[in-house]
């Protein structure tokens, strides 16, 4: 049984060099959605964290750093 790298790279080989920067983009559209899936994840973990730090206490304190 094929892998589904080996599989991918048997349809490439199977296409015209015309179609083969649609594929390029493809692949790039694909890790750039995970990137930015990625992205968004640590943000919304980030933003979680200030919550601690949002309080008139702390504000207070930094007002005048």
């Amino acid at each position: 049984m094929q892998s589904a790298k080996q599989t991918i790279y048997s349809l490439i080989d199977t296409l015209p060099p015309s179609q083969l920067s649609e594929v390029a983009s493809f692949i790039t559209f694909i890790k750039m959605r995970d990137e930015n899936k990625l992205f968004k994840d640590m943000e919304a973990l980030s933003m979680s964290s200030t919550d601690f730090w949002d309080n008139e206490i702390d504000d207070e304190v930094w007002n005048d750093v």
